[in-house]
C-alpha cells in the first residue's frame, strides 16, 4: 500500500477495512475450534492472510498520520456457532464483510498503489470466500460481483 497522503474518504474506507479484518481474525479463531483438522488448516492459512492485511492497513494508516481503529474485545456472531457447518457459514459471512470493505477501498481512492492493494485483497478474499462457500454448499460459490451485498 502507499504511504502518500490519502483523502478522508480513502482513510475512512481503510478504517472500515481494518475493522472488518479485526472481526475476521476473531471469527477465524472461533472457527478453528469447530471444524475438522483439514478445515482448521485452511482456517489457519486464512488467519495468516488476514493478519498480513491487517498489518498492511495499520502501517498505511500510520504512515498517513491516521490512528488505526482498534479491534473490539469480542464480536457477536449472526447465528450461534455449534458445529462445523455453522462455523463454515460464519467464515462465509466474515469473508463477505471483508470483501465489501475492500471493495469500498477500491471505490474510494484514485491512488494506483492503494487501488492495486485493494484489488489484490478483493481477489484473494474472493478465493477464500469461494472455498468456504463450497464447504457449506452456499451458492453461488463465487458471487457474480464479490464485495457487493444484497
Amino acid at each position: 500500500m502507499s504511504s502518500t497522503q490519502l483523502d478522508p474518504e480513502a482513510i475512512a474506507a481503510l478504517q472500515a477495512a481494518l475493522a472488518a479484518e479485526h472481526a475476521a481474525l476473531w471469527v477465524y479463531t472461533l472457527i478453528v475450534a469447530f471444524v475438522p483438522p483439514d478445515q482448521a488448516a485452511v482456517a489457519r492459512t486464512d488467519i495468516e492472510a488476514h493478519r498480513t492485511l491487517r498489518g498492511q492497513i495499520e502501517q498505511t494508516l500510520t504512515d498517513v498520520g491516521a490512528r488505526p481503529v482498534s479491534a473490539e474485545p469480542a464480536y457477536r456472531t449472526p447465528a450461534p456457532v455449534t458445529d462445523a457447518l455453522s462455523a463454515g457459514r460464519l467464515a462465509v459471512t466474515a469473508e463477505a464483510d471483508v470483501l465489501a470493505a475492500w471493495r469500498s477501498v477500491l471505490e474510494q481512492t484514485t491512488q494506483v498503489p492503494l487501488r492495486a492493494a485493494a484489488f489484490k485483497a478483493l481477489s484473494e478474499g474472493t478465493a477464500r470466500a469461494a472455498r468456504w462457500r463450497l464447504a457449506t454448499n452456499t451458492l453461488p460459490v463465487v458471487p457474480p460481483l464479490p464485495g457487493i451485498t444484497r
